[in-house]
């Protein structure tokens, strides 16, 4: 059976440009990180039941490999879906560590859109794909799309290829799980300053490895200011040269060269 590879991503920097609605639109640059990575292959089962099998805390039907068939079988009414689901099972090793800001669930969903595409021929393209894929989380059209890095704006629908070279990165995970809604609420309610069109501008041109060398770790991620309040713990962990992805709780630096 073909092995996928499902890669982590970081948040060079994540910045929030306003509301819509219940959600924060933001401004990300999303990079893949090249040697972190699940990897998900169909393997052949006896239960009809749909199975997961991997080392996950969840229950199948919380986990977004599960929400992502449910989502793609509402688009495209597929027999031949509902058949592979009988008769194989979706085989997950994991290295991307979970509630962490690496974008594991949201890959490892977009990997399993993929793979469905591929081996059922259903013919659909990349735009299509992210679409569903967006009904699973805000980060799936991201890695839809497989770019090495992109500008991600809206509430993660809109994804830019960002051309540049990829950046070899390490990260960091200590083990804190972080809530996102949680870190969300307190930017909302005593962080709240969203990022003006000048500087939006800015950021979207800026190159990554710009970005890290001359912004710290709060300049770059509006959410981590209100993660070390919610976490205390957090600050423990913190080395100064280190970024933080997403809500957390991983860190992430260049790779020093030897």
């Amino acid at each position: 059976m073909k092995i996928y590879k499902a890669y982590a991503k970081v948040n060079i920097f994540l910045k929030i440009t306003g509301m819509r609605g219940e959600y924060h639109e933001i401004l990300s640059r999303f990079m893949r990180v090249q040697n972190l990575y699940d990897e998900l292959c169909f393997v052949p089962k006896r239960s009809e039941k749909f199975e997961i099998i991997g080392d996950f805390s969840c229950t199948t039907e919380q986990n977004t490999i599960y929400k992502a068939y449910e989502a793609l079988q509402s688009a495209v009414k597929s027999e031949s879906l509902e058949k592979l689901m009988r008769t194989h099972g979706v085989d997950v090793k994991k290295s991307i560590p979970a509630f962490a800001g690496l974008g594991g669930g949201s890959s490892d969903a977009a990997t399993y859109l993929k793979m469905c595409n591929e081996v059922l021929h259903l013919g659909l393209s990349l735009n299509e794909l992210a679409r569903i894929g967006l009904k699973v989380g805000a980060d799936v059209p991201f890695f839809i799309y497989g770019y090495d890095s992109a500008n991600v704006s809206g509430i993660g629908e809109i994804v830019e290829e960002f051309k540049e070279d990829l950046l070899e990165l390490e990260t960091f995970t200590p083990k804190i799980e972080i809530s996102t809604p949680k870190v969300y609420k307190s930017y909302r309610e005593n962080f709240y300053a969203p990022l003006g069109a000048d500087k939006i501008r800015e950021f979207k041109n800026a190159k990554s490895a710009d970005i890290l060398k001359n912004l710290s770790a709060s300049e770059a991620n509006d959410l981590f200011a209100p993660a070390l309040q919610e976490y205390k713990e957090l600050k423990e962990h913190y080395q100064y040269e280190w970024h933080f992805s997403g809500s957390g709780s991983s860190f992430f630096k260049v790779k020093e060269e030897k």
